[in-house]
């Protein structure tokens, strides 16, 4: 049971989201506005946000922004009527780890929901195993049993299909991964994700990490991804 902020300016659709939600064996709270969402979440409990984007006060990019400046890994699903590519890109870009358009299925986003909490709450493992498996690549580390990724011992916040995509490559390192690949790994965990954000999520790692002077991810042009030398 996970208690998620539904954020909608409609009464109907906070509802009919709040039903299936509930339906799941979740909490649910709402906001109709940004700025009360963001508010929210700032004072903790919160476990995912069902986010539209056009909310009066402060739009949900924005909210999204915000969050994800304050370093926040807190898993964020888009739900709006823009539904233009560029917009789900946008959404994707600022960090949310999906994005469903009205009208929409309340069983979809339900399911939805389920997956992008499954792979961001997954348990850590067993305090009896002495070695976690981890993976490293030069100064990049990956912790798979805690969902953390550092440089050299310093933390750096990842979403959740973020991180999933970097593990594929690290995992598969020396192999072409094609997007359809990627999306056939992220899969393994019911996550939701299509051919054509596989780019934006590769582009924000490589934000990401730039600071550092890190670009695990080598694009083989006309295939997919690999990951690089490492560094």
């Amino acid at each position: 049971m996970a208690t998620i902020l539904v954020v909608d300016d409609e009464a109907h659709i906070r509802e009919i989201v709040r039903y299936a939600l509930e339906r799941d064996g979740h909490l649910v709270e709402v906001a109709s506005d940004g700025a009360a969402a963001l508010a929210r979440v700032r004072q903790g409990g919160i476990d995912l946000v069902v986010l539209d984007i056009l909310v009066p006060e402060l739009d949900g990019l924005s909210v999204c922004r915000e969050l994800r400046a304050e370093g926040g890994q807190l898993p964020i699903i888009f739900l709006s009527s823009r539904g233009e590519e560029l917009d789900r890109i946008l959404g994707l870009d600022l960090g949310a780890d999906d994005y469903l358009v009205k009208p929409f299925s309340p069983r979809e986003l339900a399911t939805r929901v389920r997956a992008v909490l499954r792979r961001a709450h997954a348990p850590p493992p067993s305090p009896a195993a002495k070695n976690p498996e981890r993976l490293v690549h030069g100064r990049l580390t990956v912790d798979v049993g805690t969902h953390e990724v550092t440089v050299l011992g310093q933390r750096v916040d990842f979403t959740v299909t973020e991180l999933g995509v970097l593990r594929a490559l690290l995992e598969g390192r020396g192999r072409v991964l094609t997007r359809g690949q990627l999306i056939e790994r992220l899969r393994e965990g019911d996550y939701h994700i299509t051919e054509r954000t596989i780019d934006t999520h590769i582009r924000r790692i490589r934000a990401k990490l730039r600071p550092f002077g890190l670009d695990p991810i080598e694009t083989v042009f006309g295939l997919g991804y690999k990951a690089g030398p490492a560094d």
